[in-house]
This record gives structure tokens, sequence and C-alpha cells, in this order.
């Protein structure tokens, strides 16, 4: 199946061109092309309001991610930001670093609201992924590359620790603790076939038109599926990832106490008896 691309006029952003791509699968592209993706102020701001949008919108399921141009994401946009950094209160040092906190975690959520976004987002990288697009990349649920993708935690080169999502993340995405701590104190690329290896990504495909061809793809089986199980399942993924296993078993209960009360469930089953597929059955919105 072909890509198909209708705009979708209630998504109007600046930096971000949102499409339907396939049948409930929506495609986000970073959308500054000529600036190499690089994130100034506008797409930190409008990140946060295109998931939060997502994440109320019953007409989709699935969210693609990729950036425009020649690739993925040069990170941020140090020129645009620099403003955000010179505080005001500078003589003095408790109100400078009480503005300054306020403002990271400002930038944190434009990509925590990927991770709270309850639809599954994949993310497709081509050629370079540098520094904030790690950050960004990691708060996914599935990522994808082409085979000239390489990936960079630049933060150290320009003298400051990565503060919005990758030393967090990383270490759970690859669970190597070595290799995390190897990429993030030299700064060095890491390229498609070893991204592939360390489990970063989960498949790499020979270019940026495959790359997203198999992104929609695997979208619209998602998409397929029961959109109460699927939205359950990644909420319940991303509790236990941080809670214990007993924790995340008893989260798991106290939910599907509830959710296995579902229509889904007795539309699954007769479909399975009769031998349908699964994007044969009509699941409601949610």
């Amino acid at each position: 199946m072909r890509t198909m691309s209708v705009e979708m006029p209630s998504y109007d952003f600046e930096t971000l061109r949102v499409s339907q791509a396939r049948d409930s699968v929506l495609h986000v592209e970073l959308n500054r092309p000529e600036k190499r993706n690089a994130m100034n102020k506008t797409l930190w701001r409008e990140m946060v309001e295109c998931f939060n949008r997502i994440a109320e919108d019953t007409d989709h399921r699935v969210v693609v991610v990729s950036g425009a141009g020649r690739m993925f994401t040069a990170g941020i946009d140090l020129m645009d930001m620099a403003g955000d950094f010179q505080q005001a209160h500078a003589d003095d040092t408790a109100r400078k670093a009480w503005h300054m906190r306020k403002t990271i975690l400002q930038y944190q959520e434009s990509f925590n609201v990927i991770e709270k976004c309850p639809k599954p987002v994949i993310a497709v990288v081509h050629s370079a992924c540098i520094g904030g697009g790690v950050d960004l990349i990691t708060a996914c649920d599935i990522r994808l590359c082409s085979q000239d993708a390489w990936f960079q935690v630049k933060e150290v080169d320009i003298g400051m620790a990565a503060d919005v999502g990758t030393l967090q993340r990383l270490p759970k995405v690859i669970g190597n603790g070595s290799l995390v701590s190897e990429l993030v104190y030299t700064a060095r690329k890491m390229m498609a076939d070893e991204a592939l290896s360390c489990g970063l990504v989960s498949r790499v495909f020979q270019d940026k038109e495959a790359t997203l061809e198999g992104a929609f793809e695997l979208a619209s089986e998602i998409a397929s599926k029961s959109p109460v199980a699927v939205q359950g399942t990644k909420l319940n993924l991303i509790y236990s990832r941080d809670h214990s296993v007993k924790e995340g078993l008893d989260y798991i209960a106290t939910w599907n106490m509830a959710m296995l009360q579902t229509e889904d469930l007795v539309k699954s089953a007769q479909a399975a008896m009769e031998k349908k597929s699964p994007k044969d059955v009509p699941y409601s919105k949610l």
C-alpha cells in the first residue's frame, strides 16, 4: 500500500507538518528543512500543543514522527534558544537558578508529552539524529531508521549534560550502561548497524522512503487492533518500566478489572472464531 498524505487543517503549526498517512495514522514531520530541523523555541512549544491535541484525537490511533528534508534533526537551535538561558535576576544566584529550572522543566515537557500520549508513537530516523533528536526518539515507543542514519548525544561537546530525557530514557531503551556512558561521555556517532545491534532501533531500511513505508505499514497494523487494548498496553508498559514487578502487576490488575469489560473483547473473540483479521473488526473510537 502506498502512502496517502491528507493535510490536517486542525493541526496548523509553523514548525510541524501534520497529515494523515493511512487510516487512523497521523504523520508528524519536523518541518524546518532549511535549518536541518534544528529545534527552535517555536518547535519546542508546538510539540506540546501537537501531542496534547493528538492525545484527545479519537480519529487517530498511531503516530509516525519523521523529519523533512536532508536529515531527521540537527538538535537544538542554539542561536534561537540562547535568550532563554540569559535569565532575569542575574545578580542573584538563587533567583537565576529558580527561573532556569522552570525553563528546563518546560523543555522537558516537549518530549514528555510523547511518552504520555496514549497512542503508540513510531520514530523514523534518516541521516543525522543529533542531541535533542535522541531525547525525542527515546520518548517514542518504536524507533526505525534508514541505513544512512546516525545518532549522537552531542551535549557534552557544548559544555552541558543532556537534560530533556536522554540520560533518563536511553539506559532503559538499550539496557547497556557501559555503552550509554561511552556515548554520552564521548559524544561519538553511533551508526545504524550499531543502533540496531544494541536495540536503539528495531529495524533498518534501505532509505528514508522505505523506512517511512515500513513505519506506516507497522502503524496500520497497530491501528487495526482494539484501541482499548493498545493504549492500555502502552500505559502499562511505561508504568511497569518505572515500578517494581509487584507494583506493575497490581496496576494492571486494577486497570483490567475495568478494561476487561470492554465490548472489544467480545468482538475480538467472535472474529477469531470466524477466522477474521482484526482489520475486519469494527472497533469503536476510544
